[in-house]
């Protein structure tokens, strides 16, 4: 028997808008519902046809097949089964409608319904929840690496119970209210409700004599230790996870995840881009004018050496190479560069000020200043231009 057309199904046109089809949709599936229809089957029939419909027509991909091949665009044996047309047909109250009947009639159930059930195992186990820790560590310990003991408050396994929540010789067995779903459903209407159970909380088991310790929950609260590496390298914000250190499961669920946040404090000397060390320092006046040499130090703790040519400017950079930072995962050093800062001198004596003084007067047709001789010929030009 050949089937009927999708759109005459919805009772729409072909061109219907996609509000259209979802309020004809709704319109026929509240009027179809088998719940509204126990004694009629051809409503079951016809309410199985509307989801059918309703899930090619909704999707602008599966419609597109379906108006251009129609039904053998999702018929396996014809080649269409990659349009990703419907499988394994509908059911009132089955998976395949209870996603499509949520989705249209949501706001009239709550949405989410579902949720309880599909966190829980049959066993009432849950995954323990993940886990988060700040970690402030030196410019020199990203530099080396480190191995840091930080202590964590959490859920822990219990252990008079080795986590399954019930004492020993016990057992959990299957809840006598939802006979093991997790969920209850009730009728409203012509509607069915679902609501996670009272007695066992959605985990579908209950526990005959519940762990003292724990109270059947298979964890408590608590506080432990634990070592964390740190590798060299590793840059302000990263992130580290530890599998399995997070939260404890819940009645021998899987622990949930530890995530260590690294921030990497100021340094006093350097400043930090990438594998890259930048430092100012303060070269004297004499030196900066004469030539000579300055050790300054590096993040592995030891000094290097830079020579200092005759006639340094402020901000001129000197490059160290090798002697920045660690490279993560790799072997080599970045760089590291040392501004030179061109300190005038403070507290003069006055035979300093006149050596200074007649220093100034040599210095007139000597053309020992070339970058301030260029900017007053600069200024001048600029006046002269004011005053044409």
């Amino acid at each position: 028997m050949s089937k009927r057309d999708y759109y005459e199904i919805l009772g729409v046109s072909k061109g219907a808008s996609d509000d259209e089809i979802k309020k004809s949709y709704r319109k026929l599936a509240m009027k179809y519902h088998p719940d509204r229809n126990a004694d009629d089957k051809n409503a079951e029939t016809k309410f199985k046809e509307l989801n059918e419909a309703y899930e090619v027509l909704k999707d602008k991909e599966k419609r597109a097949a379906y108006d251009q091949y129609g039904h053998a665009a999702f018929d396996p044996s014809m080649g269409g089964g990659g349009h990703g047309g419907p499988r394994g047909g509908f059911h009132a109250g089955g998976a395949g409608f209870s996603d499509i009947f949520e989705e249209v009639f949501g706001d009239f159930m709550g949405g989410g319904a579902r949720q309880g059930s599909s966190r829980h195992g049959t066993s009432g186990a849950q995954q323990g929840a993940d886990l988060r820790y700040d970690l402030s560590i030196t410019l020199e310990q990203a530099f080396k690496g480190h191995q840091s003991k930080v202590s964590i408050s959490s859920s822990l396994k219990c252990d008079d119970c080795n986590g399954s929540g019930a004492e020993k010789g016990s057992k959990s067995t299957t809840c006598p209210l939802c006979h093991g779903a997790g969920m209850v459903r009730t009728r409203q209407g012509f509607f069915t409700m679902e609501r996670t159970c009272s007695r066992c909380s959605g985990a579908g088991q209950v526990i005959e004599k519940p762990c003292k310790n724990c109270y059947g929950q298979g964890r408590k609260q608590g506080k432990r230790s634990l070592n964390v590496s740190i590798p060299a390298g590793i840059e302000d914000g990263s992130r580290i996870r530890l599998q399995g250190e997070g939260e404890a499961g819940l009645r021998g669920g899987p622990a949930g995840d530890l995530y260590v946040f690294v921030s990497v404090k100021k340094h006093d000397f350097f400043k930090r881009e990438g594998a890259t060390l930048y430092s100012e320092v303060p070269i004297p006046m004499i030196t900066a004018t004469l030539g000579g040499s300055i050790d300054v130090p590096t993040i592995e703790g030891g000094k290097a050496r830079v020579t200092i040519p005759e006639g340094t400017q402020s901000g001129k950079m000197f490059r160290l190479k090798g002697k920045g930072m660690s490279q993560l995962r790799r072997s080599l050093r970045g760089d590291l560069y040392v501004q030179a800062q061109v300190e005038t001198p403070v507290k003069l004596t006055p035979r300093q000020k006149e050596i200074l003084k007649e220093f100034s007067k040599l210095s007139e047709k000597a053309n020992n200043n070339p970058q301030s001789d260029s900017f007053l010929k600069k200024i001048k030009g600029f006046w002269d231009n004011l005053t044409a």
